[in-house]
């Protein structure tokens, strides 16, 4: 059960990723320019990472790692937020 909520976690702080890499904030620009280069992925790349080890934990029986990863979440989407709603 903690590996499908992580999973389904995951496919929302990919969505919000997704969001943020898309909306042209300002903040983006003060990233490093290798981010720019391979247009984000490296970012998303980091977020698949992030999700698999917290898939591969919670399947060898560490259930706190899906708390873990909800905090992670909330972090993400919160600062989605912030940024998305130009608040940041």
């Amino acid at each position: 059960m903690a590996i499908v909520a992580i999973f389904l976690l995951g496919i929302g702080n990919f969505a919000m990723h997704k969001a943020v890499l898309e909306s042209g904030h300002r903040m983006l620009s003060q990233v490093p320019d290798y981010v720019h280069m391979v247009g984000g992925k490296a970012t998303l790349l980091t977020e698949f990472l992030v999700l698999l080890a917290a898939m591969l934990l919670a399947s060898t029986g560490w259930t706190w790692v899906l708390w873990a990863y909800c905090a992670y979440s909330a972090l993400n989407g919160f600062a989605a937020w912030l940024i998305l709603t130009d608040r940041l």
